[in-house]
């Protein structure tokens, strides 16, 4: 994480260098014609929503309505001391997005080229832009650092399954082994059983032989 913060203070310093670029225009709004500023942001736009909703709510009261953002009477100290009623809109897709900002300081006196609030808010747009660029990049960053976390955590639990299925595989071999070891000590034995049963058969055949021969002459004594 300690890297990815510093690679995003890395890319902070170069955002000047991107040199976001702002024109002056005029953009109609439910039904009203509003003298603004434009800004195209190479970003998706609902990103870009999320940011530009999160720097309006500093400066007042948002509503929102269609992506169009009002705040009436907003305090942006950077462009006026007095209040502005700011009205914005964002259109874009998931490559881009334009914003427009207008700032009304009192019945229609718009900032615009040529006046003395434009560069302030120039460079309020400006600022915007690049802190919500950089915002952008330590995500990215972040996720990608996380996603290669999360590789990393698969492995490891791989590799601790791997020695644990080789754990399993020696214990199942010793167990085999103490099986055959036992298998073979048991085929011995039953070939001594087997010899000895063939002894005691043998001694059972003349045990019988012996008794025939016993009957045989208890019954010649009655001849």
């Amino acid at each position: 994480m300690r890297n990815v913060l510093i690679g995003a203070g890395l890319f902070l310093a170069t955002l000047p260098a991107l040199g976001q670029t702002i024109y002056a225009g005029d953009q109609t709004i439910d039904k009203q014609t509003y003298k603004g500023l434009f800004l195209t942001i190479p970003m998706a736009d609902r990103q870009v929503e999320r940011d530009w909703e999160e720097q309006l709510k500093q400066y007042g009261r948002l509503t929102t309505s269609r992506s169009v953002y009002r705040v009436t009477t907003a305090d942006i100290r950077d462009i006026s001391s007095e209040p502005v009623n700011l009205t914005s809109q964002l259109k874009g897709n998931k490559k881009s997005t334009t914003l427009f900002v207008a700032f009304d300081q009192g019945g229609g006196n718009f900032i615009a080229p040529g006046n003395g609030n434009y560069s302030a808010a120039e460079t309020l747009l400006k600022n915007f832009a690049d802190k919500t660029i950089f915002n952008d990049e330590v995500r990215g960053a972040e996720e990608s650092f996380n996603e290669a976390q999360r590789a990393h955590q698969k492995l490891v639990k791989r590799g601790e399954n791997l020695v644990s299925d080789i754990e399993s595989n020696r214990k199942e071999k010793e167990r085999l082994l103490r099986k055959i070891d036992e298998n073979a000590k048991e085929l011995e034995q039953l070939q001594k059983d087997v010899e000895t049963n063939k002894t005691d058969q043998a001694n059972a055949l003349t045990e019988m032989d012996n008794k025939r021969k016993n009957v045989e002459a208890v019954k010649a004594k009655k001849q």
